[in-house]
């Protein structure tokens, strides 16, 4: 870790953006995001980048960007848009990943993002879901749960969607 004249980390961003990249037709064809999933994020700090298992270093009070692309998100030339896949939820657990953290990791974390019908080929349409890190939230690692809604070729599912799970992302947070 680069560190500053007072021995502290020095971070390369005001805001952090966690983007995740989802191979949609793998993910709806194996029922799992494990395989389907490659993250990273403008921390250079950061572990396990390019993986399912991103560790996003960050800091108190810093605000994060958890941002989704489908890897097939060009229109079709029949005019249709291949599947995609959105955030529905992020849920911090606990340390085993198993329950519902009982303790606020992150204050604001809220879905951004148009809705379909306002997809255009001029311009790019994601979804991402933004939040600041607790300021006084202890320092360690905080791992998450990533509910991904991905469009689904499986006729049992009436809505055409399906949501997956990905419970192997974390944050390993600094305090400032």
């Amino acid at each position: 870790m680069e560190k500053d004249k007072n021995n502290s980390v020095k971070f390369n961003s005001v805001q952090l953006n966690i983007v995740t990249f989802v191979d949609v037709p793998k993910a709806d064809v194996y029922n799992s995001l494990s395989d389907a999933v490659y993250m990273c994020d403008n921390n250079i700090e950061s572990e396990n980048q390019g993986t399912n298992g991103l560790q996003t270093l960050c800091k108190t009070g810093q605000t994060l960007n958890w941002i989704i692309y489908a890897m097939d998100s060009k229109k079709k030339p029949d005019g249709t848009w291949p599947p995609s896949a959105r955030i529905t939820n992020i849920v911090f657990t606990n340390a085993d990943g198993t329950d519902v953290a009982d303790f606020k990791v992150c204050n604001e974390l809220k879905l951004i993002g148009p809705p379909d019908e306002m997809r255009s080929p001029y311009t790019p349409v994601y979804y991402y879901w933004a939040a600041t890190v607790a300021p006084m939230l202890p320092e360690g690692i905080y791992k998450y749960r990533l509910i991904v809604e991905v469009d689904t070729q499986d006729k049992t599912f009436a809505s055409g969607k399906k949501n997956l799970n990905l419970n192997t992302p974390s944050l390993k947070v600094l305090a400032v």
